[in-house]
């Protein structure tokens, strides 16, 4: 079977292809995933959220997460296209130890991770980053800046967290679409860069 010529159409029609990026959204217990997701998917986002209750209180630690009363018990889902040739599928995996298993899973076809962190509970994204790291995923650090947390320095949390001089370090605050968004794009470009 001979090949045949290129034509003007399938030029076209290559430059028409989408390319569908499977990302994490990643984090401890109560660092805003779903928040995150919620804001910058074009779609209504799935949400697998349960109202927590006494039963589990012995298990959450609530220290710090400011009145939350719910908590994602598989995955949150959302989609974000980035341009007429990229789309985001970003997959919120659950942050407390119980769900690692579904970590597994969540990873396959993953081309990398936001992980988020608060900047006054930086010890909890310690087994994070390790599953993470496990897995193989590039990641960037996002940190997620609640009301009234204080601006720490990036070299400072850099050597916190234990991280290589490479990983990008941005901060955002998840209900908000334009530092969010400066976030993921952040990672996309970290992601690139490592395929060139």
């Amino acid at each position: 079977m001979g090949s045949r010529p290129v034509s003007d159409d399938d030029v076209y029609l290559n430059e028409a292809v989408q390319i569908a990026a499977k990302i994490l959204v990643v984090g401890h217990f109560a660092v805003g995933k779903t928040t995150f997701i919620g804001t910058m998917s074009e779609i209504p986002p799935l949400r697998t959220e349960e109202r927590m209750t006494q039963a589990g209180a012995h298990v959450d630690d609530l220290m710090g997460t400011r009145g939350k009363t719910t908590t994602t018990v598989a995955m949150d889902f959302g989609r974000l296209t980035l341009s007429d040739r990229l789309v985001l599928y970003l997959f919120g995996t659950p942050g407390q130890e119980r769900f690692v298993q579904v970590w597994e899973d969540m990873t396959r076809g993953a081309l990398g991770a936001l992980i988020l962190v608060d900047p006054e509970r930086l010890k909890e994204s310690f087994p994070v980053i390790d599953l993470v790291e496990h897995y193989g995923l590039p990641y960037a650090i996002s940190v997620n800046h609640f009301d009234g947390t204080p601006d720490r320095p990036d070299e400072e949390l850099r050597e916190a967290l234990d991280l290589l001089p490479e990983t990008p370090i941005v901060t955002c605050d998840a209900r908000d679409e334009k530092s969010s968004a400066n976030a993921l794009i952040t990672l996309v470009r970290y992601l690139q860069e490592r395929t060139r």
